[in-house]
């Protein structure tokens, strides 16, 4: 990552709101730094309330912070406003445009607020990489849900910004769309931009991402590249059907856990380092059950996530 040209620099990030009557300043960010690569697609995750938005916020220079340094793009959003909110097109959370107008009008009106010359505005073509171009004169408000999410993104992207942040874009959506809705933002990627997304969804970010960041409570809990990131989960579970029903979950030191999940179902946990499928399923055996079905899985990102995630609430 070292030698990778960088996107967006966050160094010593805070953000503190003033206390609301006797209670005590709410600090919504607390001193993150963030380096985001080029090129790539960057995962924020965290739970609610955790200080993702608020960054993006800031980044887009909607909400002030308290202190830190942002910079996108090289340019710094204290002393080189204008270049830094060129350079990054952001997609909100809310649908947020005029019902009466057209999609071509919403982008055609977004690039007027950009000072985009009429020769140089891309309306007709940003409505056919969102798929949209046979709604470009239908009025907004008569577009589905999923229509409306793929004009927010070429309404962001109407300026041309090398960095596109997409602030939980699939939130309440169904299967399809967002399926869809990552097909156009994997066709951007391709095409050099660079996108940040925040999503609930963790297997959508263990796919599409290259690198993710969790930030929990204000902080940033760990930023790895993704392959990396599962792989700090070092444990394996095995799921044994076995002969007969269970009347205490079978014990064994190379254990690390052992759950009854149904009559004849035993979950087992165990340090894939330390410990084989096969050592386990001969340890079960010994204690007297026949296997009739074995299932095994590795930890995934939402382990990880919870993993992390609960380290810090109970450290905090």
């Amino acid at each position: 990552m070292n030698d990778t040209p960088i996107a967006i620099e966050i160094s010593d990030l805070v953000k503190q709101y003033a206390a609301a009557g006797d209670a005590p300043p709410k600090r919504a960010l607390k001193g993150v730094s963030l380096t985001i690569p080029e090129g790539g697609i960057f995962g924020l995750l965290g739970p609610n309330g955790a200080g993702k938005s608020t960054m993006i916020n800031i980044m887009a220079g909607l909400v002030v912070k308290t202190s830190g340094t942002v910079r996108i793009w090289g340019h710094d959003i204290d002393h080189d406003p204008r270049n830094a909110k060129l350079s990054i097109g952001i997609v909100p959370q809310e649908i947020v445009f005029d019902p009466f107008f057209t999609p071509y009008e919403v982008l055609e009106n977004q690039s007027g607020m950009y000072g985009i010359a009429r020769a140089l505005r891309r309306s007709d073509e940003l409505l056919r990489a969102v798929h949209l171009a046979d709604k470009r004169d239908a009025y907004a408000r008569t577009l589905s849900g999923g229509m409306k999410r793929r004009l927010l993104i070429a309404k962001a992207m109407v300026h041309s910004p090398p960095i596109l942040v997409l602030d939980e874009p699939t939130a309440g959506v169904d299967v399809e769309l967002r399926r869809q809705l990552w097909e156009l933002v994997s066709e951007l990627n391709a095409e050099g931009v660079t996108v940040v997304l925040t999503t609930h969804y963790l297997e959508e970010a263990e796919q599409l991402c290259d690198r993710i960041a969790i930030i929990n409570h204000g902080e940033v809990v760990t930023n790895k590249p993704t392959r990396e990131l599962v792989g700090m989960m070092r444990e394996k579970i095995v799921s044994i059907t076995v002969d007969r029903d269970i009347a205490i979950p079978p014990a064994a030191e190379a254990f690390l856990r052992s759950e009854k999940v149904a009559d004849r179902v035993l979950e087992v946990t165990y340090d894939k380092d330390r410990t084989s499928a096969g050592q386990v399923l001969a340890l079960v055996q010994q204690q007297g059950y026949a296997i009739e079905d074995v299932t095994t899985r590795e930890a995934d990102l939402e382990d990880v996530f919870v993993k992390l995630t609960s380290a810090v609430q109970q450290n905090g």
